[in-house]
């Protein structure tokens, strides 16, 4: 009975071992990629503060979609599509203000999409910039490093030829 498993005919069984390893290395080579997603994704939410104005402009639409839905009387949640369309700078025209309060939230959240969107494209752009001068200076240590690996082989020769 023990030698049954070694058979030929049951060598369809050690190929499944073969396959549910290499498997795992994919599973393992996911969660590797994830933890550097998840790296860089909070280091572009912290570039310049990002963080802080997105979670302000979420609260600006929330509130904006619950002033406009009183002043419109609209349901929340065309008020909150409209609050959405409008700070995104998309505005389809399928729903607009019509009192005064609704057009004063609607130029609030305006500004705050135009802010928004330009805020995001600095935000890039201070991303990629950083991660270049990132990849400059590590280059710039490494040098160093070798530098100050020569300088103290120099010390060493003129010390030994002191002595």
């Amino acid at each position: 009975m023990a030698i049954i498993p070694f058979d030929s005919l049951f060598a369809i069984f050690r190929i499944s071992r073969t396959v549910r390893l290499i498997k795992l290395f994919r599973i393992i080579r996911i969660i590797g990629f994830t933890g550097k997603l998840r790296t860089k994704t909070k280091k572009f939410i912290n570039t310049n503060g990002f963080i802080y104005l997105f979670l302000t402009a979420v609260v600006f639409i929330l509130l904006g979609a619950g002033v406009y839905a009183l002043a419109e009387n609209t349901s929340y949640a065309s008020a909150l599509w409209w609050a959405i369309a409008t700070t995104t700078t998309v505005g389809y025209g399928d729903i607009s203000p019509h009192t005064y309060t609704g057009k004063i939230v609607a130029v609030l959240l305006m500004i705050v999409g135009i802010g928004l969107i330009g805020s995001i494209t600095s935000v890039i752009t201070s991303y990629f910039l950083d991660e270049q001068h990132d990849r400059e200076t590590d280059k710039i240590d490494q040098r160093l490093k070798i530098i100050e690996n020569d300088l103290a082989e120099i010390k060493a020769l003129l010390n030994d030829k002191k002595q």
